[in-house]
């Protein structure tokens, strides 16, 4: 599902943005467009995982997966709709639409793993993120090469039916788990300072990502002067490293928990650095070269998975110390949370991006966009320093000076 969905997702990269201007639409439109998918899955996700222990996990996973692959289908029919406020209307509708349906899919998805999977989840949810890695590797090039060579319909139908294969397989394969009444209370949950902050890290990164979507197609066709099936090769750099590390890192994350807090805060710093030389900055005064585009968008992938990977279970972590009981409840509200607030970067990521490369260019867009990761760094950090110190003041009280030199005085006399 991830495979596929990604490819969905990713395959509107090298085309759609210069398809929708010649349909009337600016880039700040083509941003909004992007963005409007965001803050359907954003709304709806919450909703979804508050009730995915009710619905039940299976039949909202297999029910998204469905409508997700009609309406991709739909997507592809959109060129044939007149230009202008019309042409926009239908895209806002029916990304609005995929956006409902690919929550309800994503949300339950999540939950389903981490219930077979409790004890290795940032190894599971890191071996999923090889197939998104799959889905937005093949998604821009045969996006790009299915446009090229057969239009703008064929690449949406093509995926569509695809999507719409994989159900029938997935009612067969998935485990059934029964439908419970809810246990835990979200806003609960959101409330927790550590979720908080993770849920900013959650933001930062999809935020950056976002911001790709309908800026940087525009800006490598402007720059490196690169046909539309060669655009999606670009994209390559950045899926590949991000699909290989993270299932690497999801290992790393399980085997030794404690260091977690660490690929949070230097991955969001990473990623901040990145994109400062994504442009790169105007002030370095460095000319931007292909070869340099295509190593910072590596290295932007492996950061991201330095970050992503440990999200999950850290917030999972959180919610027992504070009382959750553990169950598919609480999985659904953490993978409804996660979902969410990716989604809620997904949306402002691509608005702000687009606005800013028109008022600015991509350069600085993306050196501004680097300022999400870098304050979601510096507060992971500054939370985790905090966290800390008043733990070791805790166990400080517990056993104070006095109490282990006495103990250590009474073994000495007693040996």
């Amino acid at each position: 599902m991830n495979f596929s969905s990604m490819m969905c997702y990713s395959i509107l990269g090298p085309f759609f943005p210069s398809e929708a201007e010649k349909k009337g639409a600016s880039n700040t439109i083509v941003g909004l467009i992007f963005g409007c998918f965001a803050l359907f899955n954003f709304l709806t996700s919450l909703i979804w995982g508050n009730y995915l222990s009710e619905i039940g996990a299976k039949f909202m996973f297999v029910a998204g997966m469905f409508v997700s692959g009609c309406v991709t289908i739909l997507f592809g029919m959109l060129d044939k709709v007149p230009s202008g406020p019309m042409f926009i209307s239908f895209c806002f509708l029916v990304r609005a639409m995929d956006a409902i349906s690919f929550a309800a899919a994503i949300t339950a998805s999540f939950s389903i793993l981490t219930k077979a999977f409790p004890t290795n989840i940032a190894t599971v949810l890191g071996s999923l993120e090889i197939f998104s890695g799959l889905g937005l590797v093949l998604g821009p090039p045969l996006g790009g090469f299915l446009y090229q060579s057969f239009g703008y319909e064929v690449p949406f139908i093509t995926l569509g039916c695809i999507v719409l294969a994989l159900v029938p397989v997935n009612m067969y394969i998935l485990p059934k788990y029964g439908s419970t009444p809810r246990k835990e209370s979200f806003w609960k949950l959101i409330l927790l300072p550590k979720v908080l902050i993770l849920c900013l890290t959650i933001f930062s990164l999809s935020a950056c990502l976002g911001f790709m979507d309908p800026t940087m197609s525009l800006f490598i066709v402007k720059k490196f002067k690169l046909p539309a099936g060669y655009v999606g090769l670009v994209f390559l750099g950045l899926a590949i490293s991000y699909s290989v590390s993270s299932p690497l890192l999801g290992l790393l994350s399980d085997k030794l928990p404690y260091i977690r807090k660490w690929l949070l805060i230097f991955g969001n710093l990473i990623t901040a650095v990145c994109l400062f030389m994504l442009g790169p900055a105007p002030v370095l005064h460095i000319e931007s070269q292909l070869w340099m585009f295509v190593l910072v968008l590596v290295l932007i992938g492996f950061s991201l998975g330095m970050s992503v990977i440990p999200v999950f279970p850290e917030i999972l972590q959180c919610a027992y110390e504070n009382g959750f009981e553990e169950g598919l409840s609480l999985l659904g509200l953490v993978s409804g949370l996660f979902n969410a607030m990716w989604s809620l970067g997904s949306f402002v990521g691509p608005i702000l991006g687009g606005f800013l490369y028109e008022k600015l260019g991509f350069e600085w867009a993306a050196a501004i966009q680097g300022g999400w990761p870098l304050l979601s760094g510096l507060a992971t950090g500054i939370f985790y320093i905090i966290e800390a110190t008043r733990k070791s003041s805790s166990s400080s009280l517990q056993n104070p000076p006095g109490d282990n030199e006495e103990r250590t005085r009474l073994m000495g006399s007693e040996t």
